[in-house]
């Protein structure tokens, strides 16, 4: 049997003297693996980098079998990469927490345009913040984790949400939070969307989404710690001017 998807490549191993073994999240077909004959070898290195949008087609002779790939470039973002510190760290946490978070072989066709745009952005360094906080939110509701930041979960109320509840995810207004603020996480306009959002700003509203992967999300994939990745990329975002 065989597919053709377009997929961004997660992560590589060597297989073998020549041929490795990619991970890549496909369009269609959602975390996929396979091995690439000549994969480890000169010719196919530049194109088998992270982040890479690769043209795939994909055969096994059982569907549950790890198949082949024969993978062809259709955007390469070595080079975004490399334009600096945030772009590097920004790329390493997008595919660490795709590698971290998603089933094997089960589609995610809107995650995967959000991090097709998300990556697009990575030389764009005063727009990434803000675009991958924003791919995070959208990464905690595709896993089943979505935050809900409409009401106060205490009174109804649409206005002054400054909380977030750590057990439910739901917004709570000041009034609302009553004797309980200081168990609250802060809820930063930038999580809500409204108006420009300062790089310290951002590094607090990731301080939030990052409770809900590191203490829901990751307790229901095996209790596994969050990339590394990610808390370099927080550090590098909270240090921003």
């Amino acid at each position: 049997m065989d597919w053709r998807d377009h997929g961004i490549l997660l992560s590589l191993r060597r297989h073998g003297e020549s041929a490795a073994i990619i991970d890549v999240f496909t369009e269609s077909h959602g975390r996929h693996a396979g091995v690439v004959r000549g994969g480890a070898g000169r010719r196919m290195a530049p194109i088998l980098q992270p982040g890479a949008q690769l043209d795939l087609t994909w055969r096994a002779r059982l569907e549950e079998h790890l198949g082949s790939y024969q993978a062809e470039p259709l955007r390469s973002r070595a080079a975004a990469a490399l334009s600096g510190r945030l772009a590097l760290a920004g790329l390493n946490a997008v595919t660490a927490l795709l590698s971290f978070c998603l089933p094997e072989r089960a589609a995610y066709p809107a995650l995967y345009a959000r991090t097709e745009q998300l990556l697009d952005l990575l030389e764009q360094e005063h727009l990434w913040p803000l675009a991958y906080l924003h791919w995070e939110v959208a990464l905690l509701e595709e896993m089943g984790f979505g935050l809900d930041l409409t009401v106060c979960a205490v009174t109804g109320t649409q206005e002054g949400l400054i909380f977030v509840s750590p057990k439910t995810g739901r917004a709570v207004s000041q009034a609302g939070a009553g004797e309980w603020a200081d168990r609250l996480l802060p809820l930063p306009p930038a999580l809500l969307g409204q108006g420009k959002a300062g790089n310290s700003e951002i590094a607090l509203a990731l301080g939030t989404t990052g409770h809900f992967l590191g203490h829901h999300l990751a307790p229901s994939l095996g209790n596994r710690p969050l990339p590394e990745a990610r808390g370099r990329l927080l550090d590098l975002i909270s240090r921003l001017p």
